[in-house]
């Protein structure tokens, strides 16, 4: 066998995945990637070890050691985000109207995945929108997530100037319902992002369904952004109970004050979060999500 066609071990990010095909950045060379066997537990942001096979492909060896890995689930299967993210970004707006549950659960998978929050309010320019939104993205800034005002369309200098600084360094995620705006917010951070998806559409053959997966751009200074498909659900069925009490922050100072020390915080006598909750130190929307995602996490089959 000539030397030539030796295979040869490569090392490289995790930039787009479509199914059970992905796409490695390997020193600015891409790579359509595979694992061995059905396994699907590689995301994006991954760092991976890679065997060449040919020209532009490879099978993915191994994953190393994440710093963080965001997943959202449901009774069946878990669905991977990303991998590696210091900064995750919910994008909200003045309008359409966005899910509370969907921002409450995303916080609360950024908690328990050691991942920084944040919101940006997009679209401020309609103002006649915006003081119910600024109330409504006040309940999470009460809480301590800091929140970021922007309009990208019609004031895109100031976006960028609100958000370059907090990129800057990161690994982020951005993730919202459709509607929001997020789209406009990354064409504006990465100004070839269409192109950037066009080839990968292309490499990880797609077809027509751009939106359909995860991807992440790099930039000029070599922090990451990954733009994630816009989605209405974001189960949790993968945290435990012990997770989901610390995931909500606002319950921190209750926790070890209940008077058993199993306790569930739903209907126990001298429970320290429900005393919290009925003198209005913690929300009582917040408190029935919890109990909404306790349920959830005992219903778990995989």
């Amino acid at each position: 066998m000539s030397s030539n066609t030796k295979t040869s071990e490569l090392k490289g990010t995790i930039i787009a995945a479509h199914g059970r095909h992905y796409l490695a950045d390997v020193g600015g060379e891409k790579f359509q990637c595979v694992t061995r066997g059905k396994k699907t537990n590689v995301a994006v942001g991954d760092v991976v070890h890679l065997v060449q096979t040919s020209n532009n492909q490879a099978v993915i060896e191994k994953i190393a050691e994440r710093t963080t890995l965001l997943y959202r689930s449901d009774q069946y299967k878990s669905k991977l985000l990303a991998a590696n993210i210091s900064r995750l970004f919910i994008v909200v707006a003045t309008e359409p109207g966005f899910a509370d549950d969907l921002v409450s659960r995303s916080l609360v998978a950024a908690e328990a995945a050691g991942i920084e929050a944040h919101l940006i309010l997009n679209k401020t320019d309609v103002e006649e929108l915006l003081p119910r939104a600024r109330e409504r993205a006040g309940v999470y800034a009460a809480l301590g997530y800091p929140v970021h005002e922007v309009s990208a369309t019609s004031n895109p200098e100031h976006a960028m100037a609100v958000l370059r600084p907090l990129l800057a360094g990161q690994s982020s995620i951005f993730i919202g319902q459709s509607g929001m705006g997020k789209s406009s917010l990354i064409n504006l951070l990465v100004p070839d992002a269409d192109i950037a998806v066009r080839e990968i559409s292309a490499a990880l053959d797609t077809g027509k369904h751009t939106t359909t997966f995860t991807r992440l751009y790099w930039l000029p200074d070599g922090s990451a952004i990954i733009d994630s498909p816009g989605f209405q659900e974001f189960g949790l069925y993968h945290l435990s109970e012990g997770m989901l009490e610390r995931a909500f922050v606002e319950f921190k100072p209750y926790l070890g004050g209940c008077k058993y020390y199993n306790c569930r915080h739903l209907a126990e006598p001298q429970c320290a979060v429900l005393d919290a909750v009925a003198s209005g130190k913690v929300a009582r929307h917040r408190h029935e999500l919890y109990g909404q995602l306790l349920h959830e996490s005992a219903q778990t089959l995989y």
